[in-house]
């Protein structure tokens, strides 16, 4: 296929050159991005007298065409051609002849790549944004079942204080809430920038109608700097930033999977469907969906780290460096998608051993904060000096290899006069949690207001 910048060379390209320097596997899934910024640009270019109105009517057409043909596998892309923008031009100008040759007009390869990037990208943005929701329904659902179920809640991975299942499930609803506005930002600052008709960098001689291009392709602005248009990657780095995010909270809720699924810990049991066995060892389980999620986390950390040092030293305005934007973000976006699309599922077959977390969690002395403020609330005591009490009290129950329940009243009054029966009651597990009902608590009633309120902010999102 001819190249689009034949003129002034001599001599051909050699063929290695021309397979390094072509982009046609990566960015030909932009079809459809490349042929509706075509149609809004032929259509600009109709109404402001630029090209005449027959022409248009063909160009129309034939990137109709084309695109019914790509979209039905009657066309495929030439594997040939530079790049997606080459390969839809050149076939334009195959069907319409000098028609075809006039959609160029007042425009370049760098804005058009720009606009087409942007696009792809919106419709990206939306389609993870809605395996983002999916996951954070799973983590509803199955919070909504376990809003009372017990567990030991951690910290440094040591057993701190008792909470709800429930809680512990919304944390990570609330950490991808997050990310949906992030999602949702990166795309609106995205959206605001129309650089289509700054040209190669400095604009054109032309009488083009940015704003009917804006408008036709959703675009909410137009970029006002014609350099910045068409060398302004931000909008990438911050979508990747985004997904990088995302993957971190994705991969830490795989961790806990992963441990709560061993038979050290015994809290949940992922489904058949999403684990696989052993070669080797019949009576292997393995949680490798979770484990592969938590790994191709790196891989999407490596696709933004590639993206930062390909523009961190770029003068203006376009280079051939910027090529490599898209196989990054597109793979970044690939593997995210991937990685939520098996986790809801995951999520929602998940079972729940809430006996083995409420054994869990009495064990480990969890509910001795709560004797403190039982000290401090009931009996004025000083919280640093019940601290001190209370810690002596578990030091006596770790010799003794009982917990704080189990040691007896008597042992509590050596330990300080202050100390009555009520104490067991400030104890119970179940109690402990219900008195957690600060805004933001685990208690079961906490755990129904945050329920309510995701399920606003998903609404109205």
């Amino acid at each position: 296929m001819a190249r689009l910048w034949e003129g002034r060379a001599g001599s051909p390209t050699d063929a290695a050159a021309d397979d390094f320097n072509a982009s046609i596997r990566v960015d030909s899934r932009m079809y459809r991005q490349d042929i509706r910024g075509s149609m809004a640009h032929a259509a600009m270019l109709g109404a402001q007298g630029i090209v005449p109105p027959e022409a248009v009517e063909e160009i129309l057409a034939g990137l109709e065409e084309i695109l019914k043909e790509l979209d039905s596998g009657a066309l495929t892309v030439d594997p040939e051609a530079e790049d997606i923008h080459s390969f839809v031009e050149a076939e334009l100008t195959k069907r319409k002849g000098d028609a075809g040759r006039m959609l160029h007009t007042a425009r370049s390869r760098n804005d058009q790549v720009a606009v087409d990037t942007r696009l792809y990208l919106r419709s990206r943005v939306s389609e993870t944004r809605g395996k983002v929701r999916a996951v954070i329904s799973a983590l509803m659902a199955q919070a909504e079942a376990n809003r009372g179920t017990v567990m030991p809640g951690y910290t440094h991975l040591q057993r701190a204080q008792p909470i709800t299942f429930g809680h512990q499930l919304l944390a990570y609803a609330w950490m991808l809430l997050r990310d949906l506005g992030r999602l949702k930002d990166a795309a609106a600052r995205m959206d605001s920038q129309n650089p289509l008709g700054a040209c190669a960098l400095a604009g054109t001689s032309h009488p083009i109608d940015r704003e009917m291009t804006a408008r036709e392709l959703g675009f909410t602005g137009v970029s006002l700097n014609s350099l910045d248009a068409v060398s302004d990657r931000d909008f990438i780095l911050e979508l990747a930033s985004s997904l990088a995010i995302l993957m971190t909270h994705l991969s830490r809720l795989s961790e806990e999977l992963i441990l709560w699924s061993s038979w050290e810990f015994k809290f949940i049991e992922l489904s058949d469907a999403w684990t696989t066995g052993s070669s080797i060892m019949p009576q292997k389980k393995n949680p490798d969906m979770a484990e592969l999620i938590r790994g191709k986390t790196g891989r999407v950390y490596g696709d933004l780290m590639g993206l930062l040092t390909v523009m961190k030293g770029l003068p203006l305005a376009y280079n051939k460096d910027m090529q490599e934007d898209k196989e990054a973000i597109f793979d970044a976006f690939d593997t995210a998608d991937a990685c939520l699309g098996v986790l809801a599922p995951m999520l929602e077959s998940m079972k729940v051993n809430g006996d083995n977390m409420r054994r869990a969690a009495a064990m480990g002395f969890i509910n001795a904060t709560d004797l403190a403020d039982w000290l401090v609330e009931k009996k004025g005591v000083p919280f640093r000096t019940a601290y001190k009490l209370v810690g002596q009290l578990v030091g006596k129950c770790v010799k003794e290899g009982v917990t704080l329940e189990e040691l007896p009243l008597e042992a509590y009054r050596e330990a300080s006069p202050v100390f009555d029966a009520d104490l067991y009651n400030a104890l119970d597990l179940d109690a402990c949690v219900l008195r957690r009902s600060s805004l933001g608590g685990t208690a079961p009633e906490q755990v129904d207001r945050q329920l309510e309120a995701l399920r606003s902010r998903l609404e109205t999102d």
